[in-house]
């Protein structure tokens, strides 16, 4: 067995550790600031950038989990699907996205901010598009609440990447 290789891939892991730790330790010491400020969607959209990304990324996974709590005290078998799926889905898309409170950085800020809006606005459809609205009040409740907040504060967060992450288009 060669061993300089397994030499060189083990040097190629320990820089690239190094260079996210210290990328990393600068995101800390900046503070809610720091990271690559997203482009604006549709040239419009945030109108404002008033929430800093960490407390947005602290709702994302907040979203999440009322929408499991929603799932969870649903009577019916549509409210609580539809509860399962917005939890895995908003907490899986925070979980991947270029943001700091991420597990890792695939999902770009512009991708995650458009999946906000959308993530939002099904949350707030679903319950009526799917007929639950008035057999399962509080799972409805739950959701076009969370829903609805959901947009509200993705109109005004400050989007920011930690690492900059970008899809290329496929030609």
């Amino acid at each position: 067995m060669d061993t300089s290789r397994i030499d060189q891939y083990g040097a190629r892991w320990e820089a690239r550790d190094r260079e996210e730790a210290r990328e990393d330790n600068i995101m800390m010491r900046e503070g809610a600031r720091s990271g690559i400020p997203s482009r604006r969607l549709l040239g419009a959209l945030p109108l404002a950038r008033v929430i800093p990304q960490d407390l947005h990324s602290l709702m994302d996974y907040a979203g999440a989990a009322v929408a499991g709590i929603s799932a969870a005290l649903a009577s019916s078998g549509s409210a609580r699907l539809t509860g399962t799926l917005l939890a895995s889905s908003g907490a899986g898309v925070s979980a991947l996205t270029d943001y700091r409170m991420s597990v890792a950085k695939v999902v770009p800020i512009e991708v995650h901010e458009t999946i906000d809006y959308v993530w939002g606005l099904s949350a707030i459809v679903a319950p009526f598009a799917l007929g639950y609205h008035r057999k399962d009040r509080l799972a409805t409740m739950l959701q076009v609440v969370t829903g609805a907040s959901m947009v509200l504060a993705s109109l005004f967060t400050d989007y920011r990447a930690a690492r900059g992450v970008k899809w290329r288009r496929r030609d």
